[in-house]
């Protein structure tokens, strides 16, 4: 059985000073033998943070990433952010492709592609988001528009790199809407791209965390993880509070 990822995304929000007690509420809230029930923890932060939870959660049960890379490995491209500046700071993931990205930055599958591609070659984890919106799933196009977000990347990446993926579903439609897929929709969705890896390479399929990024929240958590191929979430809004964050880290017990 997978262990289960709950890894919060704490968007463009944030301050010194609200992050130190965030952090802190979190890890004094968690089980210090088992580091919160048992599933793995990260939060992926605005980079200009990175430093702050990295000397905050340095040796504890959470992880820390960043929001966004460049596929470039560096020079002219003023405003943007390296794989190995990340790796700097000891980041274990990196969100690429949220749909935040591809909607407000004209990201291409391809371009999330190549900024995969980037954060394995720095040694770190990619947490690649696929997902539709409302029109594309009322015009009965979900599977194909994930199968193509995904082929992008597997198009890549050999055997060895496609298992150390991370996949997060975020149907558009239901990201900071209130809206949330039922936990049968969501696990259809999840069982599609879990069979779409299978067909690419099988021993990964069984490893790779398939995460839901839909406005999880303490209330639906729990039946949300229940289902067979919903490997943990990847939260938004209830990241901001820790209280929220712990509800739904322990609902993944």
């Amino acid at each position: 059985m997978r262990r289960k990822l709950v890894v919060g995304n704490w968007k463009m929000n944030g301050s010194r000073a609200v992050n130190g007690a965030l952090l802190s509420g979190i890890t004094a809230g968690l089980d210090d033998a088992t580091g919160a029930t048992g599933a793995t923890l990260a939060v992926c932060v605005p980079a200009p943070y990175l430093a702050q939870c990295q000397a905050a959660l340095s040796g504890g049960p959470v992880g820390w990433g960043a929001q966004d890379v460049s596929a470039h490995a560096g020079g002219a491209y003023t405003g943007e952010v390296a794989a190995a500046m990340l790796a700097d700071f000891a980041c274990a993931y990196v969100i690429v492709g949220h749909s935040e990205r591809r909607a407000y930055h004209a990201e291409s599958n391809e371009l999330v592609a190549q900024k995969a591609v980037a954060v394995l070659a720095a040694g770190m984890t990619p947490i690649v988001c696929v997902g539709e919106t409302l029109a594309e799933r009322e015009a009965g196009q979900t599977f194909a528009v994930v199968a193509a977000q995904l082929d992008a990347v597997l198009a890549r990446l050999d055997d060895t790199d496609v298992a150390r993926l991370v996949l997060a579903y975020e149907p558009v439609w239901a990201i900071g809407t209130g809206k949330t897929a039922t936990p049968a929709m969501a696990q259809e969705v999840h069982a599609r791209l879990r069979e779409q890896l299978r067909q690419n390479n099988a021993a990964a399929a069984a490893t790779v965390h398939i995460l839901y990024g839909g406005s999880m929240k303490a209330d639906n958590a729990k039946q949300l993880m229940a289902e067979q191929d919903i490997d943990g979430g990847l939260i938004g809004g209830a990241a901001l509070t820790a209280a929220d964050f712990l509800a739904i880290v322990h609902a993944a017990n």
